[in-house]
């Protein structure tokens, strides 16, 4: 319908957006909305971003049950994840029940302590360093591998870089924390963990729990088109992350890290194990 009151019937293409309830050692573990594909990238992200695994070696099997919806049709929404031997099942040492939309992840459920007592691969220390050159084309490049959004325009997109702007992985969802997970358990099931020397692009802002999510993966830099939440930037500092904001056309802000962003000649000297910088 437009402004001077014309209406237009036309077909419309929707972001598909479905719950997946996830299983670990068959019994209820957690329930997100997302889009629907990368679930198994997907529950391996948020299984290590939880804090429930440490590694791909944690999990011996992720596979479907027999979900079916009222005309007896898979629906391929629930997920079971099978631990290894000596894995700590969550239940017996997570107090909550995990629920997750896609607007809020996982609101409120860690505090800047917690985060910094679990996370087993800190960010503070790893020397990566990025050129502001590099890190102004990473929009485009995200935008780029939004392939779903095209048609949709409702989907909010991650990806993963190595510091001199090499993709490695990008994936959409309907939920900007599901498409961090369907990133980071990508890398974790290539043997990316910890995710030292790479950069996560987010399509939109950067909230507590995308900093999150960064810090327990190894992720040393995190970089979004909107801006970052105080909490986010808090964490950010404490845990030694580098954390950009507003990284839009020629400029962005610094929040947190500063000394990892230099300029082109003096990260590529840094990256390539050249002198030392003052």
């Amino acid at each position: 319908m437009r402004s001077g009151g014309r209406r237009d019937r036309r077909p419309d293409t929707l972001a598909v957006e479905e719950p997946l309830e996830l299983r670990v050692n068959g019994r209820a573990l957690a329930v997100t909305m997302r889009t629907p594909g990368d679930d198994v990238e997907l529950v391996h992200g948020f299984l290590l971003t939880e804090g429930v695994i440490g590694g791909r070696e944690d999990v011996l099997e992720a596979r479907y049950c027999d979900s079916r919806d009222a005309d007896g049709r898979h629906t391929f929404n629930v997920l079971d994840v099978l631990l290894a031997p000596g894995v700590p099942d969550p239940h017996a040492d997570v107090e909550r029940r995990f629920y997750t939309t896609s607007s809020c992840g996982v609101c409120g459920k860690a505090s800047l302590d917690a985060v910094r007592t679990i996370a087993r691969f800190p960010p503070g220390d790893d020397p990566v360093r990025l050129s502001t050159a590099e890190l102004v084309e990473l929009p485009q490049r995200l935008r780029a591998a939004q392939r779903v959004f095209d048609t949709t325009g409702g989907l909010h997109a991650a990806a993963l870089f190595t510091a001199d702007g090499e993709l490695l992985a990008a994936r959409e969802d309907v939920g900007r924390h599901n498409a961090v997970d369907k990133v980071l358990g990508r890398a974790l099931i290539e043997g990316r963990y910890p995710a030292r020397g790479t950069v996560l692009m987010v399509s939109g802002r950067a909230s507590f729990e995308l900093v999150q999510k960064a810090v327990m993966a190894g992720v040393p830099v995190l970089a979004a088109v909107s801006a970052p939440s105080s909490l986010a930037v808090d964490l950010a500092l404490t845990s030694g992350m580098t954390l950009v904001g507003f990284l839009r056309g020629e400029s962005m802000n610094v929040y947190a890290g500063a000394e990892r962003v230099l300029d082109a000649a003096a990260a590529a000297a840094v990256n390539g194990g050249g002198p030392d910088l003052p």
